[in-house]
């Protein structure tokens, strides 16, 4: 298991990630072009049966897969809620599924993200977290990268006491390719205030989602 716990650092600002704008963007029938373009480079018939729907098909995969360009994740904790009995403690939502796609290659990379804070008197709702962590999934990402910017968002919108992100995912680039390591998994987290100031708090919430335990078990 590969893993890096980050080191203590000012809030970064969040990365735009934007698409190419819409005047210099290649039309859907450019980018499927460009597929059959990499079918021939491969070698293959892009005009047999079981290829010729392939490159509308790619398209319709790039746009589930890529779906975070088209927004803001920020905008899901625009709504935040205050009638919450004074409630100050942590707030958890662990085991959210992640999947998304490696920058470098293009491959997969899938595993789960655990969301932590501490209000300071406002909450968001919890699925709003893990649109969050979607919002940015769904982008070409390295992990190290998707960690922080979850982290971020979250910290610049709610400023709550304390933001704690966790990734465990595995690659596929370094699964099925290269170095070849099925099986192993790449840890990555990114805290801020009282998740990195205090350890206890710390503590506290590696203890809720079983860090103690083999990253891979469920």
């Amino acid at each position: 298991m590969s893993t890096h716990l980050a080191a203590p650092s000012k809030l970064a600002p969040e990365h735009a990630d934007k698409p190419t704008p819409d005047a210099t963007r290649p039309s859907r029938e450019e980018a499927e072009k460009a597929v059959r373009t990499l079918l021939e480079f491969i070698g293959e018939d892009p005009d047999r049966e079981g290829l010729i729907e392939t490159p509308k098909r790619v398209m319709k995969a790039f746009g589930e897969h890529f779906a975070g360009y088209a927004s803001d994740p920020v905008r899901h904790l625009h709504k935040t809620f205050e009638d919450v009995e004074g409630y100050d403690e942590l707030v958890l939502v662990s085991d959210i599924e992640v999947h998304s796609h490696c920058e470098h290659h293009m491959v997969p990379f899938v595993g789960r993200a655990h969301v932590a804070y501490i209000p300071s008197g406002r909450v968001v709702g919890l699925s709003k977290l893990a649109r969050v962590v979607d919002g940015y999934a769904k982008r070409l990402q390295v992990q190290e990268k998707l960690t922080a910017q979850i982290a971020a968002a979250i910290q610049s919108s709610l400023k709550p006491q304390g933001v704690a992100v966790i990734l465990q995912c595995q690659h596929f680039c370094m699964c099925y390719r290269g170095v070849k390591k099925p099986g192993s998994w790449t840890t990555t987290s990114k805290l801020y205030g009282a998740f990195l100031e205090n350890a206890a708090t710390r503590l506290e919430l590696f203890t809720l989602i079983g860090m103690k335990r083999s990253v891979g078990e469920s």
